[in-house]
This record gives C-alpha cells, sequence and structure tokens, in this order.
C-alpha cells in the first residue's frame, strides 16, 4: 500500500495544522508550530517584523524577529522560523513561532491562528505527515516518542539508534532477500506445466537458517529493550513488618509507601520507577507474605507471587530478629518461585546484632545463590551499598551506535508472527512441499516485517500508533 493512500485528515482536508510543541504550563518560552502548505502566509496575517519584512520573503531555515498583532494591539514579542517543502521535520512548509511562555500568550496565539483558517492538530499528527511523506519509516517515527520518553542514558541511546534508521534497515535487507527468492518461486509457477526449477532450494534452505537467526536475534532482544525503556523490574519481597516499604521509600527518595508496625498494612502492590547509575529500575512494594485469614490481604499476597515471577530481580528482606526456624519455613513457599531469578538477600535490622551473630546469620538459606547483604534500611546502614549491587545484578550491556534493540511491543508481536511463518518455510523445504505453499509462508513473513516499518499498514493501525503520541509531536 502506498503512503499516499492513506493520508490522514481529521477534517477531510489537510490543510494548516497546528498546536503549541513545547510542554503544557507556563516556562520561559514556548513553541507553537504550523505544518501545512499555506503556513507561511497564514502567519503573516498575525505577524508584524520591525522591519517591514514578510516571512514570505526569508530563505528557507530562517528566523524573524518582530510582534504578533491582536485586535490592532501588540499580543507578543516572538521569533519565527521558517521552513520550506521538503526541507523541513514533516516535509512540508512548516512555522515555528518561539513565543514568552505565558498560558495566557501560548493560547491567544493559537485562537489567532485557528480564526485565520489553521486548524488544532492531532496528537502526534506532525510526526505522522513526516512517515506520510517520506521523511522516515514507521518505526523510526515510534522511535520519536521514545526519545521524547527516554529516561536514562540507554533508553536515550537505543531510541536514537532505531531513529537514525538501523532497525529499519536491518528490516528492509531481510525483505529484499526473501523477495529475490520468492520472486523465482512464483515465476516457477508460471511455468509449472514444464516442471522447472528457477530457485535453488539449497539456497533458500541456507536463506531461510540466515533469516531465521536474525529475526530470533532481534524478538530475543525484546527482554532487554522493555527492561531499559519501562525499568528493570525489582521486586521486593518477605514477610509482613520486615521494612519493605521503608525500603522503597529509601530507594525512590520520597514517602511512597505506608510504613507502620501493624502487621499486613501493605495490601497491594506499589510500584514506582527511580533512575540509578544511568539504568531506569521498576521497584515494586508487595504484600507481607504470612499465613492470614483476610481475604484483602490474601488476594495481595496472592499478587506477590505473582509480581515474582514478571520480576528480574528480587529483593527478599529477611528481619534478623526472626528465628532461624521461621526463615527456613517462609523459604519453602518462596524458593521454587525464584528459578532462573536474580536474588539479592536483604538481612535487614543488622543494627542489632554483633559481627560475630552476623557471621552466623549468613548461613541462612544456602541452597539459594544470591547476593547477601546485611543492611539497616531504618538507619540507611549498607544502602549505598546496595545500590552497587543493583547495578552489578541489572548488567546492562552497554550498548553501541549500531546495535538493534527491540523496545516496542508491536515490533515484538510481528517479529514473533514472522519467525513463525520463516518455520513454516523452513519446514516446507524439508518437507518437500510445493512451489505455491512455500511462496505464501514467505510472503506472510515479509508481510510481518513490512508491518513493522510501515510499508504494510491500514489508517487503523497508523491511527493507533500516533494517537498515544503527544499533542504539538
Amino acid at each position: 500500500m502506498n503512503r499516499q493512500d492513506i493520508l490522514y485528515s481529521p477534517s477531510g482536508d489537510l490543510g494548516v495544522i497546528t498546536a503549541i510543541s513545547t510542554p503544557s504550563g507556563m516556562g520561559a518560552i514556548a513553541v507553537i508550530r504550523l505544518s501545512g502548505e499555506g503556513s507561511i502566509a497564514l502567519t503573516d496575517k498575525v505577524f508584524q517584523s520591525l522591519s517591514g519584512r514578510k516571512l514570505a520573503e526569508l530563505k528557507p531555515n530562517s528566523a524573524l524577529f518582530g510582534k504578533i498583532i491582536r485586535d490592532n494591539e501588540v499580543l507578543d514579542e516572538v521569533v519565527v522560523t521558517v521552513f520550506h517543502a521538503p526541507h523541513s521535520f514533516t516535509g512540508e512548509e512548516t512555522v515555528e513561532i518561539s513565543c514568552h511562555g505565558s498560558v495566557y500568550i501560548q493560547q491567544k496565539i493559537v485562537e489567532l491562528l485557528l480564526a485565520e483558517g489553521a486548524r488544532l492538530a492531532q496528537a502526534g499528527e506532525f510526526t505522522r505527515r513526516a512517515f506520510q511523506n517520506g521523511k522516515f519509516d514507521l518505526s523510526q517515527a515510534e522511535a520519536v516518542a521514545d526519545l521524547i520518553a527516554s529516561s536514562s542514558r540507554a533508553s536515550h541511546r537505543v531510541a536514537m539508534n532505531q531513529m537514525r534508521g538501523g532497525f529499519a534497515h536491518k528490516l528492509t535487507q531481510l525483505r529484499d532477500r526473501l523477495l529475490q527468492f520468492v520472486s523465482l518461486i512464483e515465476l516457477e509457477l508460471d511455468f509449472s506445466e514444464e516442471d522447472v526449477e528457477f530457485a535453488n532450494r539449497e539456497q533458500l534452505y541456507e536463506l531461510t537458517e540466515n533469516i531465521e537467526l536474525e529475526i530470533s536475534k532481534l524478538a530475543n532482544s525484546f527482554q532487554l529493550g522493555n527492561a531499559i525503556k519501562h525499568g528493570i523490574p525489582v521486586a521486593i519481597i518477605g514477610e509482613t513488618n520486615v521494612g519493605k516499604s521503608t525500603l522503597l521509600n529509601l530507594l525512590l527518595n520520597e514517602e511512597k509507601a505506608i510504613v507502620s508496625d501493624i502487621h499486613g498494612t501493605t495490601r497491594d502492590v506499589i510500584e514506582d520507577t527511580v533512575n540509578i547509575g544511568g539504568v531506569t529500575f521498576r521497584f515494586i512494594d508487595t504484600a507481607g507474605i504470612r499465613n492470614t485469614t483476610d481475604t484483602i490481604e490474601s488476594l495481595g499476597i496472592e499478587r506477590t507471587f505473582q509480581k515474582i515471577e514478571q520480576a528480574s530481580i528480587v529483593l527478599w528482606m529477611i528481619d534478623l530478629t526472626t528465628s532461624d526456624r521461621e526463615i527456613e519455613t517462609l523459604a519453602q513457599s518462596i524458593v521454587p518461585k525464584l528459578d532462573e531469578k536474580q536474588v539479592i538477600l536483604l538481612f535487614n535490622k543488622a543494627d542489632l546484632f554483633s559481627d560475630e551473630q552476623l557471621a552466623e546469620k549468613s548461613k541462612l538459606l544456602s541452597q539459594l545463590q544470591a547476593e547477601r547483604l546485611f543492611i539497616s534500611a531504618k538507619k540507611h546502614r549498607n544502602t549505598n551499598k546496595l545500590v552497587e549491587v543493583l547495578l552489578k545484578v541489572a548488567e546492562i550491556p552497554s550498548i553501541g551506535e549500531n546495535d538493534v534493540i527491540v523496545t516496542n511491543l508491536r515490533h515484538y508481536e510481528a517479529l514473533v508472527k514472522a519467525l513463525e511463518a520463516i518455520h513454516r518455510v523452513k519446514d516446507g523445504l524439508n518437507m518437500g512441499i510445493t512451489s505455491d505453499f512455500v511462496s505464501q509462508d514467505i510472503r506472510e513473513c515479509m508481510f510481518y516485517l513490512g508491518e513493522i516499518t510501515g510499508q504494510i499498514s491500514t489508517d487503523e493501525v497508523l491511527g493507533n500508533i500516533f494517537s498515544k503520541f503527544c499533542i504539538g509531536k
């Protein structure tokens, strides 16, 4: 499907769109953006430069200082920058008005532009126009939103890599290699009565193995990419009143969870993210694990075990004032849930024990391979050491400029479907099935790869993707 076949406009007319592109609220300056043919002429109707020059007279990528006039009065002094098509973000004629950050001024300038014939842009409409005008593909467009939302060095690097087109280039290469073979196979179908073979089956099988490997590598990177984008999930678990909420508040540096001496205070999951040493962690404070007849608390404990399953790292807090026997009994329900998890045992209230006693306590749960740390959440003892251990256990690899990491669930799901299709191609070649079925599976693989970059797309899919962007982008 050609991109021009899926152009989008809520009003039925592309026209000039406008929106405030800086965050809502009051600041030093704000930027109001217009895009579409006629943007410069429209802005000239409300703008008056000190030199008397018109924006239409400016060279591309030039700025002009002047005033926005409303009802023959100066509303604000502004700097206006003009961009000519196709050399702009959207690929269209574009204007950016830099005004003072007063909410009143921003609103009144937008009202003026609307009165002159512009319309309000929908969420992501500027980026959508850039995609439709061939400035970048769909995966790069989605990377724009990821770049804006990036909160760590790793998420910034991944978004930048994707926005530069590394991911799209790799997918295009895979599709092109498949296209060569599917064309030859379909040519065979035209000469089916002559029993000729244009596509070398050994080469095709080798190609499917290589592509299977490439797609698997991309799909498998999603676990890392998801952790980078949304934060590495860290579940804080343990018995009631062991200090989990105190530790969460300490790690987040805010009073997020209620701290009380009453058992069972935390009855539901509390989550928040924080950037530590350039890595985003998503900490999950869970309900304390104990035997209880309280229905609500029981549901909270059930969710605790669910969060253990979802976590990459588990901080298991143990109250050292609890008897060794009770700790070992609790371990019977927890340890089986910790397979393939990075576990850090936090022995809390260590300030109440001597070094000799702590050395003896360190032998607890010897059956579990885990980092061990003696802390006092209340007195902040060894909490800095905990941060060091967290960063060590997280093991986020350094990401190079050319590394491709999948962070988008839509991309991951398409890759899984493409992988299933290439598996069928490989199985079909092994079984010697007819060319028409092989061709169908190859095209299905190409379809799902094309969905990621927007080579195959529908208006419904595009509307869903760009609706999640912020207004003005």
